[in-house]
């Protein structure tokens, strides 16, 4: 259904959808209850996972060139920066969009890793639309297995 049908005050829908925020976010700040995310509706969507000898990112962002991506490591800071073309036609041209659901222009998503990664080893892929950044944890970091004697 259309949200815009939800969302009238006082209707049996709208306070169900204002009990349904107050339950994700017992704060009432309007914002994700996690240090490591971020309210719902952020652009690109970002998944951070790790392996044993890795950690990694996914943001997933179709329809972006590849060369319009900024992406930097500062300090155990991963930046994703860009920006996303109007899709739709706009008033200047032949068509009216009268209806946008997909976020157009510049984003910045900003990532916090763990103090293990090595900078220096980094690897960022973008296919079919999202983007694979795999940051290799330091050698030093890794868990080793002691002989007993």
């Amino acid at each position: 259904m259309y949200d815009s049908l939800f969302d009238f005050p006082g209707t049996l829908f709208g306070e169900l959808e204002r009990l349904q925020r107050l339950f994700d976010d017992p704060t009432g700040s309007g914002r994700a209850a996690s240090i490591r995310s971020v309210a719902p509706g952020a652009f690109p969507a970002v998944n951070v996972g790790n392996t044993p000898t890795s950690v990694e990112v996914y943001a997933f962002a179709p329809g972006i060139d590849p060369a319009k991506l900024n992406l930097t490591l500062d300090r155990g800071v991963l930046t994703l920066a860009g920006e996303r073309d109007v899709a739709a036609p706009d008033r200047s041209g032949n068509g009216y969009a009268y209806s946008r659901e997909r976020p157009t222009g510049r984003f910045r998503r900003t990532v916090s890793l763990p103090d293990d990664i090595d900078p220096s080893r980094v690897d960022a892929h973008y296919q079919d639309g999202v983007l694979r950044v795999s940051i290799s944890r330091r050698a030093e970091a890794q868990p080793q297995r002691i002989a007993i004697q």
